[in-house]
């Protein structure tokens, strides 16, 4: 009887860790905490050296539930990533994902081996450890801040996070297997190793793709059933991938990346499944980690391993992705946000149990380390990203509130899906009397009742609209059924202008700061370019001292916008027109 009380106890204990970490990410919320921070935190403060006194030294089954979940989660990332978004930002990211990391660790390790008294090789490996990015958390902090990444320098982040992770565990691996066997310099077998595990894994990914589609279009399961096969089969596409030496991490994202990219039943119940399962594998993931680590002993590495992560965040990285991203038309701020947005996370310490589980003489040392610059990068990042990626003008303002969406699958087909929007007040869809032509009103709920179309007319505040639409053109309705700021065309302070007029143009008569990598863009092109063709009315791009804002959009293309100058770069331009015209002449001031 004593093993099943130990069984429900520790089934009581992981539950209620489980709740703890849910719960307490509302209060990261509120006080804008870093939420993968507060996972950690109720890890450390359950294990051994906290108030939950929780003796937890598995390193092996922390190894197991680590890499299903960094799988799910990779999985889910390819899934929810557009093709059309990754042009341009393909071969930087991979440039960063392969060079940059091999980059980081080898300059890491010139500071890891004075500071922590390593050898060379040992040295490296610290780098190895700690050079992976875990950027799709730097997407989630920002977006939740209400901010939104250029297209190209939001999918190199993304494309980056998704592909570091081969090269580093490569290394990692291949790295301790010399320490273990005491060979001698890694030398080519390193470079060669990291393309075979790269090629195998996307080869292995791809082909798993297209299997998931054809078997999800083929086969008919009951209700329910679709997201947890898709989620089993990703799993066993990065172990299969995994014994045969290639990259289960890289096979499993572009899994996802071609499911998410094809028409495909049941797409909408597979996504809200992942919605919730990859929060359950940061909270389990996370709060393990933090059961491993002991208080005491990060102090006693605390100051090394501070060296270690200053130097890894002010020049390890800036100087990998400067050098990387050098033949491309990246500008400064976007290479210092890029940079900024090396995050730290999960796979740094789950990368740390490899030397623990193999039982290197260090071992204690690496993992100490590697928890220790998570700890400084999530909190540093995390409370920072929102500021600094508004300082370096990299984000598109969207002062509309998010839209609530129901998506809801229809059997039989993939061409179509019905979707709900509730309607509020302040939207278009108010009074709507058609929508575009590729949509179709099914139903409307209105105080309880099920309409039809011509039997509730237009839409009222506190209707729930049922609307028939091609998956991929969804996310254009979000305009009709999105609250909008009621932004007077007559503001004195703003100058209109239709969606094609370019960007150059406007630099050379208003003076704005743009980059050079946006100077033949149209305004309409510059906002479907950042907002990853999604933009909304209301939209703000800053260049500068100016302001351009979205004031219409028609079939998902900008056909307005307004610009506006402050004080002083509004004066300056009223006197070039005065001038233009002969109202004012040359060398009079601009004041008169």
């Amino acid at each position: 009887m004593s093993s099943v009380f130990v069984s429900n106890l520790v089934l009581l204990v992981v539950a209620a860790l489980v709740v703890v970490g849910t719960l307490s990410s509302l209060l990261a919320a509120r006080f804008g905490a870093p939420i993968l921070l507060v996972f950690l935190v109720v890890g450390v403060a359950a294990g051994e050296g906290g108030p939950g006194g929780i003796h937890f030294n598995d390193y092996w089954a922390t190894y197991m539930v680590g890499s299903a979940a960094l799988a799910v989660i990779l999985f889910d990332g390819g899934l929810r990533m557009r093709l059309a978004s990754m042009r341009g930002a393909i071969i930087p990211a991979i440039g960063l994902s392969t060079v940059g990391v091999v980059m980081t660790a080898a300059l890491v390790a010139l500071v890891a081996g004075p500071l922590l008294g390593l050898d060379p090789l040992e040295s490296l490996l610290v780098g190895a450890i700690v050079a992976s990015t875990d950027a799709a958390a730097v997407l989630f902090l920002v977006r939740a801040q209400g901010l939104h990444l250029g297209r190209r320098v939001g999918s190199v982040i993304e494309i980056e996070s998704a592909t570091n992770d081969p090269a580093a565990v490569f290394l990692t691996v291949l790295l301790v297997e010399l320490l273990t066997t005491d060979t001698g310099n890694p030398g080519l077998a390193m470079v060669f190793g990291v393309l075979r595990e790269m090629a195998l894994g996307a080869a292995m990914g791809v082909a798993g793709g297209y299997a998931i589609v054809a078997l999800l279009n083929r086969v008919d399961l009951p209700g329910g059933l679709h997201p947890v096969m898709v989620m089993g089969i990703a799993v066993l596409l990065f172990a299969v991938t995994s014994l045969l030496h290639g990259s289960g991490f890289l096979a499993v994202y572009l899994a996802g990346l071609v499911l998410g990219n094809r028409p495909v039943r049941a797409i909408a119940s597979i996504t809200s499944f992942l919605d919730t399962v990859t929060w359950l594998c940061q909270i389990v993931m996370f709060v393990m980690l933090g059961l491993l680590v002991s208080p005491e002993k990060i102090l006693l590495y605390a100051l090394p391993a501070l060296g270690v992560a200053a130097f890894l965040i002010l020049v390890g990285r800036p100087a990998a992705v400067f050098l990387c991203l050098a033949p491309f038309r990246f500008s400064l701020k976007e290479k210092l946000f890029i940079s900024w947005a090396g995050l730290r996370g999960a796979v740094s310490i789950f990368l740390a149990t490899i030397p623990m589980l193999a039982h290197l003489p260090q071992a204690e040392v690496y993992f100490n380390v590697a928890f220790a610059v998570v700890l400084v990068s999530l909190i540093l990042h995390g409370w920072t990203m929102a500021a600094v990626a508004r300082r370096l003008d990299v984000t598109l303002s969207d002062p509309a509130p998010g839209i609530r969406r129901f998506e809801i699958d229809l059997p039989g087909q993939t061409d179509m899906e019905l979707v709900a929007y509730p309607v509020v007040a302040g939207t278009p869809a108010i009074g709507q009397a058609a929508l575009p032509t590729w949509a179709r009103l099914m139903m409307v709920v209105r105080a309880g009742q099920t309409l039809t179309p011509e039997a509730a007319g237009h839409l009222k505040v506190g209707d729930y609209g049922y609307v028939l639409a091609p998956p991929k053109r969804v996310h254009q309705l979000d305009r009709l059924f999105r609250p909008q700021e009621a932004t007077p065309m007559d503001d004195g302070a703003a100058f209109p202008f239709v969606g094609e007029v370019r960007l150059g143009d406007l630099m050379s008569f208003y003076g704005l700061t743009v980059p050079d990598s946006e100077l033949g863009l149209t305004i309409a092109e510059a906002f479907a370019d950042r907002s990853d063709d999604h933009p909304a009315r209301g939209m703000r791009i800053k260049y500068g001292n100016a302001v351009i804002e979205v004031r219409e959009v028609v079939d998902g293309r900008v056909t307005w916008a307004v610009l506006r100058l402050e004080a002083g770069r509004l004066k300056r331009s009223i006197a070039k027109v005065r001038r233009l015209f002969g109202l004012q002449p040359e060398g009079e001031d601009d004041e008169a």
